[in-house]
């Protein structure tokens, strides 16, 4: 375990879309674009505040200047008071920048891990399988929530202080050309010195952020495991790979904390040497004549105008490095390739009603090496249902993936309706055929959003028929809030009957044409299960099905049986016809007890 976090995390290269830096600006500008007009208000928020900073140094220059010369009272008071209304209206120019900037920030970045999410959704199966949900969280939100900066005032800011920076020159110079001249020399030594620096941590930002996406998918693995793990007593080897991960994750944010503090130390040390600067050409300027006390504060204030700016600079240089990880490891993630789909305007329609089932020469495996499906083919007519056998491994449940083209074949061809998968969209494929398997997720929601996924447009009344028709209806009856009773994740409070009666449910009210079951009564008791044989033959009526099983009894309604044996048809035929040759190995299984020969 520990060495999947200390080194895993550490040598996954990115791919060529993340290394290059066309894509991430690219990518910024894509979700930025859509925000032109916020984007416009606030680089005039920007300029304005720049050009009122600029200003309030002259308000003291001709305060203090005016006091030495024993202006009146009233001009005092003027010029104070100008200074009030400027300040002020600086604050409120900040004010409104960092508000437009949030702004900003949280739209652009809400459209990213929208996008991000609607992508991952559309990568094949192998992507998924090589990812941990704890790692997708991290990745889609906490990559996003590190570049969130580059989304809202932080860059412009940024560039805001290079014109702040390039304003206080100006007015140096317009001073007197000596200043002007001495502090562009020192401006450009201190953004060449930090100009070193950039770069320095951004490949050990990246690596950081793969280390603590590694560390979230390890807390969700524990988590999903606690009972077992403390069954087992684990507790002490679960402890230690926290540890070794939490050490990891120490190691390299470290090291990329340290190297990114490098431009904020040489900033400290310029900074050090523009205050003497400062000091020491006003003493000299001032001695010589060729400017008033007022202009010698002026220049150590413009000094420390310069050391804001300088400052911001060096920080967001080093939070930019961290950005810029992140920002790499989402590139990567939306240069992922996706299942290929056809257009729209080219995309086949699946058929309503019944569906046709035909599976010509498929061969298919997960990975290198010996297919878990090898040249299968057969065809189920609309409104019969097929009884899918095999021992476990044999490839059953690979049959059901392939139907929802959550994998493409490596030969031949999978046909819905006479239309092929991979010619079809994934969406209307997948509203056409429903599926229900032994395991059944519920989400905490209500009654409702756990049967319709969500889908407002459901009229209550067709829920209530719905549950009605299949055999829920006294359940519903006991419940304190009807459709709106909340049900815990993960079916928490529910018998696995109940459980398993909701999952058909939901495929009942999606009227789908073909109809997966996969083992879904396997681990009922026998009352439990003549419910859900009543529900199966409620379900059935009008639609194609494919019944996976184990069990004699979950294939008793079969028009037709198939047997898988190391992914290949070992036989098929009509089910009476089998059950009447008595050569016929479906035959053989049931007078030897199907569940221990096949199990």
């Amino acid at each position: 375990m520990s060495q999947s976090l200390t080194t895993k995390a550490l040598t996954n290269p990115p791919n060529d879309a993340a290394r290059d830096p066309r894509a991430s600006l690219a990518l910024i500008a894509r979700y930025l674009a859509p925000m032109r007009a916020r984007v416009a208000v606030l680089i005039a928020l920007l300029l304005g505040g720049i050009a009122l900073k600029l200003a309030i140094p002259l308000f003291l220059r001709a305060f203090i200047d005016a006091a030495r010369d024993g202006a009146l009272t009233s001009a005092l008071a003027a010029t104070a008071g100008l200074f009030l209304v400027f300040a002020l209206a600086d604050e409120a120019a900040n004010a409104l920048t960092t508000f437009v900037g949030q702004d900003v920030r949280w739209r652009a970045t809400n459209a990213l891990r929208a996008d991000l999410t609607r992508h991952c959704l559309r990568l094949g199966m192998p992507f998924h399988n090589a990812q941990t949900p704890g790692k997708m969280i991290e990745r889609i939100d906490g990559d996003v929530t590190e570049l969130s900066n580059l989304m809202s005032d932080y860059a412009l800011r940024a560039l805001g202080n290079g014109v702040l920076l390039f304003g206080v020159l100006v007015m140096l110079a317009r001073e007197d050309w000596r200043l002007g001249v001495a502090y562009a020399c020192f401006v450009a030594v201190t953004l060449g010195a930090l100009g070193r620096t950039i770069g320095f941590a951004t490949a050990h930002w990246e690596r950081a952020r793969e280390a603590a996406a590694e560390l979230f998918g390890f807390f969700e693995e524990r988590l999903a495991g606690l009972e077992d793990l403390r069954a087992g007593g684990a507790e002490a080897w679960v402890r230690q790979g926290y540890h070794d991960g939490q050490r990891a994750l120490m190691h390299v944010e470290r090291r990329a904390f340290l190297l990114g503090s490098t431009s904020w130390i040489a900033a400290v040390a310029l900074f050090t040497a523009g205050n003497l600067l400062a000091l020491g050409m006003g003493a000299w300027l001032f001695q010589g004549g060729a400017i008033t006390i007022g202009t010698v504060y002026l220049v150590f204030h413009y000094t420390e105008m310069l050391r804001h700016p300088i400052e911001q600079l060096a920080d967001q240089l080093r939070d930019l490095q961290r950005a810029g990880g992140s920002l790499r490891r989402v590139v990567g993630l939306l240069a992922e390739p996706t299942r290929v789909e056809p257009a729209p305007e080219a995309a086949v329609a699946v058929p309503t009603g019944a569906l046709k089932v035909a599976f010509e020469g498929v061969t298919f495996g997960y990975h290198a090496g010996a297919p878990v499906l090898d040249d299968v083919g057969f065809v189920l007519p609309p409104g019969q249902v097929l009884g899918l056998l095999g021992r476990t491994g044999s490839g059953k449940s690979t049959i059901a993936r392939l139907l929802f083209r959550l994998y493409d074949v490596d030969a031949g061809a999978v046909r819905v309706g006479g239309v092929d998968v991979q010619d079809a969209r994934l969406v209307d494929l997948r509203r056409r055929i429903g599926m229900v398997t032994q395991d059944v997720q519920l989400f905490q929601a209500t009654l409702r959003d756990n049967l319709t996924f969500f889908d407002r447009a459901v009229a209550d009344e067709r829920l209530l028929e719905a549950l009605e028709a299949l055999g829920l209806g006294e359940w519903y009856g006991r419940l304190p809030l009807g459709l709106d009773t909340e049900l815990a994740s993960g079916g928490g409070g529910l018998s696995a009957g109940e459980a398993q009666l909701l999952a058909f449910t939901r495929v009942f009210l999606s009227d789908p044409g073909l109809v997966i079951l996969d083992e879904a009564s396997s681990r009922l008791d026998p009352a439990t299960e003549l419910l859900i044989e009543r529900a199966v033959d409620r379900l059935l009526v009008g639609r194609t099905g494919v019944i996976i099983a184990h069990r004699l009894g979950t294939v008793q309604r079969a028009d037709a049986i198939l047997i898988l044996d190391a992914g290949r048809v070992s036989e098929s035929g009509a089910r009476l016809d089998l059950l009447a040759d008595p050569t016929s190995r479906f035959n053989a299984l049931l007078h030897t007890g199907m569940e221990e020969v096949l199990a």
